[in-house]
């Protein structure tokens, strides 16, 4: 059987795991799952625009791939989820805005990707949400 390890990540990665008693990642093998990432910073503050908060997002991933030995080139799966500024629809601005963070951190890799909208997350003000699979490999890291 592979060994198991958790990671949490510097920061805010601490602060959860304290007080809501999760880690940021875990590594089985060449395997690595993430928690849900926020566009938040460690002090859990959001940006005002919707693409910053995305674009934050990802750097948090970044991050928290990093504390597990990975990067954007292994990843091989990306979960997003998404309060909708209207029911029913993830728009325009979602889309563009997570279309352009894949192509900049992985414009060799198109992994797969399902886009999931909410009615809330987990933190008050918080309107994306990401989440990934790795498989770490040969693939350059960044």
């Amino acid at each position: 059987m592979a060994d198991i390890e958790f990671f949490v990540t510097p920061g805010y990665g601490e602060m959860f795991r304290e007080q809501r008693h999760y880690s940021q990642a875990v590594r089985i093998g060449d395997r690595v799952e993430i928690s849900g990432q926020g566009g938040w910073d460690d002090d859990l503050n959001f940006p005002e625009s919707l693409e910053e908060e995305i674009a934050a997002a990802f750097e948090n991933v970044s991050r928290t791939l990093a504390t597990a030995g990975a990067g954007w080139g292994d990843v091989v799966h990306v979960n997003s989820y998404h309060v909708a500024s209207a029911p029913g629809v993830i728009d325009d601005v979602h889309t563009d805005a997570m279309v352009a963070q894949l192509r900049a951190r992985m414009p060799d890799r198109t992994p797969i990707w399902t886009a999931t909208g909410a009615a809330a997350l987990a933190a008050r003000n918080m309107r994306v949400e990401i989440r990934v699979t790795a498989i770490v490999g040969d693939s350059p890291r960044e």
